[in-house]
């Protein structure tokens, strides 16, 4: 089947035009502009429209987004500025997540790792805007307050897995009290009644989660113990330590059957711990990660049960979040939006042992 496709002087095939996509469905090049454009309702028939898009199917046609944007006084080209891309085993899922839905709606996302320094991330928000990016996403790998760039508020701008640290901006974070509540209830729903939180910092995300397991204690008729809320860190050796504060020397009938971590690195660490001493998981000690971190929750052993962070939703609705504002004309509500945080059950929890 003649296609319609030209061959340049080379003897390769050319990119397919819309002109092409005309010639071959038999329309006007201008029925094509409104299928394209999207004016074609009220202008075309269902069955004109379907013909123009199977031609551009066969050809492989894709509209040009950058003489679109021209026309529109658009570039198609968003920009996103984060700190710390390369360190952070979250980072592929927000910006595959932000950039396969700027795709979908036939945007490109250019992105720019700071590596945390405020003076690259303002120098990096000016060279955006000079080379006429639509809008920016700034997106945070853990979930704080940020000082954000200069400029930002130049351009239509979202936030993703931040909060500003003054202004009222629209943001994308994950729901993390939810989360917490969502791990403490995995033991409790478990038959767990002496349960212990191991691992934390000094950040937003600690809190939260802290406020989330006393919320579900609490709807269990229950209370925290104190001693056993260890605030060690976020790394293995964070989890090792805490779990030996709880777990060493105390006699089972006496010490945690469940304990929920502030991490996944964390529970690994717990479960090192529980190794050491003896303490089968999940026939002695049940655990509860959170992050969901690729390559290692699934690979320890037990298999850890998590609370898995929304990277990638993040993205997706961030990038939906400034596209729509575009689309619109106007800017994106200055709002916060908390996205669930869901449980992906494996093997490191069961229930309590029977004293």
């Amino acid at each position: 089947m003649d296609t319609g496709q030209d061959k340049d002087a080379g003897g390769l095939e050319r990119r397919p035009t819309s002109k092409d996509v005309a010639r071959l469905a038999g329309v006007s090049h201008t029925a094509v502009s409104f299928v394209f454009n999207g004016r074609a309702e009220g202008n075309l028939s269902a069955a004109t429209q379907e013909r123009i898009r199977e031609a551009a199917r066969q050809l492989g046609y894709r509209p040009n987004p950058m003489a679109r944007g021209l026309r529109r006084r658009r570039s198609a080209v968003i920009g996103l500025v984060t700190d710390h891309i390369a360190s952070s085993p979250f980072a592929g899922a927000l910006l595959r997540g932000a950039m396969e839905t700027a795709w979908d709606r036939e945007h490109l996302v250019v992105t720019v790792d700071s590596t945390g320094d405020p003076d690259k991330e303002s120098a990096a928000v000016t060279e955006l805007l000079d080379r006429r990016v639509d809008g920016i996403i700034y997106a945070a790998m853990t979930l704080r307050r940020a000082a954000l760039p200069k400029g930002l508020d130049r351009t239509v701008a979202v936030l993703a897995n931040c909060l500003p640290s003054e202004g009222d901006w629209a943001s994308v974070i994950p729901a993390e009290r939810a989360g917490g509540r969502a791990a403490a209830r995995l033991l409790l729903e478990a038959g767990h009644r002496r349960i212990a939180l191991v691992g934390g910092l000094d950040d937003i995300a600690s809190a939260e989660r802290l406020r989330g397991f006393r919320d579900a204690l609490r709807g269990a008729e229950m209370r925290a113990r104190q001693d056993w809320i260890v605030r060690s860190g976020g790394e293995i050796s964070a989890g090792y330590r805490g779990a030996l504060t709880v777990l060493d020397g105390v006699p089972a009938a006496e010490r945690p059957t469940g304990i929920v971590c502030y991490n996944d690195r964390v529970a690994a660490g717990v479960l090192h711990a529980a190794t050491r001493l003896g303490i089968e998981v999940p026939g002695d000690l049940s655990v509860v990660g959170y992050d969901d971190q690729e390559h290692m929750a699934q690979f320890l052993s037990p298999r850890l049960t998590t609370v898995a962070l929304p990277h990638r939703a993040m993205g997706e609705r961030a990038a939906q979040l400034l596209l729509d504002a575009l689309a619109d004309g106007v800017a994106p509500p200055a709002e916060v939006i908390r996205l669930n945080c869901p449980v992906v059950g494996r093997d490191s929890v069961g229930p309590p042992p029977s004293l």
